[in-house]
């Protein structure tokens, strides 16, 4: 096990890189790194034969760290209860955090199982989604532009662990799905078949829409079909998040 360094000032560059990371939400996308804050988070990249760059414990948690964690880096470094709580997006600041890099994106994989996310706004959308689609067995997430950072702080903490399990690919064009050829399903709060009715083609890509417009015209025109949730209490629409548990279960189901 390596010895941690100790880090007790505020300007050190690494606390600096560390509070960018955890407060901004585009900072991933120029330092080509996320800061993971808080035990689930930690084991869940370990779970997936992950390992981070940098291990960062408080002065107070490292004495009682568990060994995997302690063991999850080859750099390690120790900072005051104080400066963690400077860095931390948390109501509570957690003990430990690991810096990881991001992973090369793959692009968009042909023929695999899919989400597609056009211009989702809200962070807690976002993660939400990202935990259905890995729990339903979904391979990839797609994120047009104008869709919320999906390794941004929130969509994180949202997402659970679940970034780890799928592959994430962001900034695209309506042209860049025509790659994936599998049926595009869009869903709609108002026309189409009846979810429950429906027989869904697997593997397949659910397009879920802006809270508020909606899928986009385009996307809708490459659709293969178009499907509604049944609402017998006659709310006007169900939250984006909401739908898409409820339709990528079907899927899961029917396969």
């Amino acid at each position: 096990m390596n010895q941690p360094t100790a880090i007790t000032s505020r300007d050190n560059p690494l606390l600096k890189r560390l509070r960018l990371l955890a407060q901004d939400s585009t900072a991933y996308r120029k330092q080509g790194q996320i800061w993971l804050e808080g035990d689930h988070l930690c084991r869940a990249l370990l779970a997936r034969g992950r390992r981070p760059s940098t291990a960062v414990f408080t002065e107070s948690f490292w004495p009682q760290a568990p060994h995997d964690l302690r063991d999850a880096a080859d750099h390690i470094v120790t900072v005051p209860d104080a400066l963690m709580a400077g860095i931390s997006g948390l109501e509570s600041p957690a003990g430990v955090g690991f810096v990881w890099d991001l992973p090369e994106v793959a692009g968009v994989q042909t023929g695999g199982a899919a989400v597609v996310l056009d211009r989702l706004q809200d962070a807690g959308n976002v993660g939400s989604i990202l935990r259905s689609a890995a729990a339903m067995g979904f391979v990839q997430v797609l994120a047009l532009k104008g869709t919320a950072g999906l390794w941004s702080p929130k969509v994180l903490r949202a997402g659970m662990g679940a970034h780890f399990a799928l592959n994430l690919v962001e900034g695209l064009a309506a042209d860049d799905l025509r790659d994936l050829a599998v049926p595009l399903l869009v869903t709609s709060s108002h026309q189409g078949d009846l979810l429950h009715q429906a027989r869904l083609p697997w593997p397949c890509a659910w397009v879920l829409g802006h809270e508020g417009q909606g899928v986009s015209p385009t996307l809708e025109a490459l659709a293969a079909r178009s499907v509604r949730i049944i609402q017998p209490g006659g709310e006007e629409s169900l939250n984006v998040a909401a739908a898409a548990a409820i339709c990528l279960h079907a899927s899961a189901a029917a396969r």
